[in-house]
């Protein structure tokens, strides 16, 4: 019946268009989605083909693509991703996957040397439009030399654009706008977070969609004190945001998203608002990002707003250990998040 029709269609209408879509799904979709749209793009590391990638991120592509855009390589980090330097230097539009970002200093020359400094040196006539992109930071019981956080590392280069997603949206948005930049691009994912699902605007699933890199974004909102992260540890920063709300604490969360350039005015304002800020990485304490956040803190307007030192949560000063206990209590949890924002705020 007409009634019966009406209802339905306003039922339909009611119904959410957001729908859950996992960290690993939105990097697929980026990449499919820019192989589409643009010729010169091309995907190449070990076993992004044939495999479907060793995290399954380059699931499908290479069936849709063929060989000649979709490349696996041999196992030389130094030699596939210099290759990727000279074809973006040619005129093509590499996207160059480490296994882990670990592997990524057999070829931190090529990176550094090669593809950061070659738009200075050639006083702005070479572009190197590449994505370099990979796990990094710890995962789980992998031990000393698979867990190190990179954003340090790379944001550390002038030259590179470093991006650190947290999220689905994150993910996706920024792997399209980085893969459209002309400037080489260090993609920073997680490997913990590639199984997680997150909802995923309208918006968010159209083909046009992007977030520009360099600008963060406020995941919470408050007015007591400000917490700074990015990747993994903004959801354990909105997990702690949730604790101390029940106890009168209200935390502003903000998700850096970019790492170089990093996004002072959003920290400003909001410290200037809350007067307080804790920042927090699973990277390593000496010259991290949280060092680098807090000297910028020291030097701006924001300053003369704190009404307390700013406190870092960061990964303990060692190389991390096997033991899964010991793994546990070298990175950030809650608890420790918590156990700063009460001491900052004296509480």
């Amino acid at each position: 019946s007409p009634l019966f029709h009406k209802f339905l269609k306003e039922a339909l209408n009611k119904v959410p268009k957001d729908k859950c879509v996992t960290v690993r799904d939105a990097l697929n979709q980026a990449m499919d989605e820019e192989l589409e749209r643009d010729e010169r793009v091309f995907l190449l590391g070990e076993e992004v083909a044939q495999y479907d990638g060793a995290y399954k991120v380059s699931r499908g592509l290479w069936k849709k693509y063929g060989d000649k855009r979709i490349i696996d390589t041999p196992i030389s980090e130094m030699g596939f991703a210099g290759i990727a330097v000279g074809a973006a230097m040619a005129g093509l539009r590499p996207i160059c996957e480490f296994m882990t970002f670990n592997f990524s200093m057999q070829a931190i020359d090529q990176v550094i040397n090669s593809a950061a400094k070659t738009c200075y040196m050639s006083a702005g006539l070479q572009a190197v439009p590449i994505v370099f992109r990979g796990p990094n930071g710890a995962s789980a019981g992998v031990a000393a030399q698979h867990s190190q956080c990179f954003a340090a590392w790379y944001a550390h280069c002038p030259g590179l654009k470093v991006v650190s997603p947290w999220n689905s949206e994150d993910a996706k948005g920024l792997l399209k706008s980085s893969i459209r930049d002309d400037n080489p691009v260090v993609f920073l994912e997680n490997e913990l977070l590639y199984g997680v699902p997150f909802e995923m605007s309208e918006e968010a699933q159209s083909k046009d969609f992007t977030i520009p890199i360099g600008k963060a974004k406020v995941e919470r909102a408050g007015s007591h004190i400000t917490l700074v992260s990015h990747s993994r540890y903004v959801g354990h920063c909105l997990d702690a945001a949730a604790v101390l709300a029940k106890e009168g604490i209200e935390c502003e969360v903000i998700n850096l998203r970019t790492i170089r350039p990093m996004d002072v005015e959003s920290i400003e304002a909001s410290v200037m608002k809350t007067n307080h800020l804790v920042t927090v990485e699973g990277g390593w304490p000496q010259f991290g990002v949280g060092a680098e956040i807090c000297a910028r803190i020291m030097e701006g307007s924001a300053f003369n707003y704190l009404d307390s030192p700013v406190t870092r949560v960061t990964g303990v000063d060692i190389p991390m250990p096997y033991a899964k206990i010991l793994e546990d209590h070298s990175l950030p949890q809650i608890k420790d998040i918590i156990f700063s924002v009460k001491k900052t705020l004296n509480v």
